[in-house]
């Protein structure tokens, strides 16, 4: 079984959880709006990297967009990210043979989510993004940064067996 990273509930207000995550370390990969990244992430944990070593797949497979600060478009630029192990630190992760994944360190944060089933298509994460941004408005909680898309279930789940979340970081 996958292990996912660990979240405090700290709230809700109608479909919208709040949560606390503790720092996590990031592998990601920039791409141009498509799942490239996943091969080279996967490559990457399951053993390109310099000392060779596997790590253990965690979830959710989280991925975002950049969004236009000016106008309602979206960008080519996307990224997609593996959460390593929680409890590791980014000196215990080893460097990628690849130098297009990165590796972070996000500190702790709080965030909202909309979760919801399916395959996840793209006017269903929209759909979820519109909800979630309305919910914090009329809530009056400002969201940092831009919405991002949380991937718990292996390719092969059925769609109605899938967790999907949609979040974005808060400031409360």
């Amino acid at each position: 079984m996958t292990q996912t990273i660990p979240y405090e509930i700290t709230g809700k207000t109608g479909e919208i959880e709040f949560r606390k995550y503790p720092s996590v370390v990031h592998a990601t990969v920039d791409s141009d709006g498509d799942d490239s990244g996943f091969n080279l992430l996967f490559a990457f944990i399951t053993g390109s990297n310099h000392t060779q070593n596997k790590i253990s797949m965690t979830s959710p497979v989280i991925t975002s967009r950049q969004i236009a600060m000016t106008a309602p478009v979206v960008s080519d630029a996307n990224s997609m990210s593996f959460v390593m192990p929680p409890g590791k630190s980014r000196d215990d992760i080893p460097e990628p043979l690849d130098s297009r994944v990165q590796i972070t360190t996000l500190p702790s944060r709080e965030v909202a989510v909309i979760r919801f089933r399916g395959y996840a298509r793209q006017d269903e994460v929209i759909a979820a993004e519109e909800r979630l941004l309305e919910g914090l408005k009329k809530a009056a909680i400002e969201p940092v940064g831009g919405p991002f898309l949380m991937r718990y279930n292996p390719p092969w789940t059925p769609g109605l067996l899938r967790r999907n979340e949609v979040a974005i970081e808060i400031k409360r």
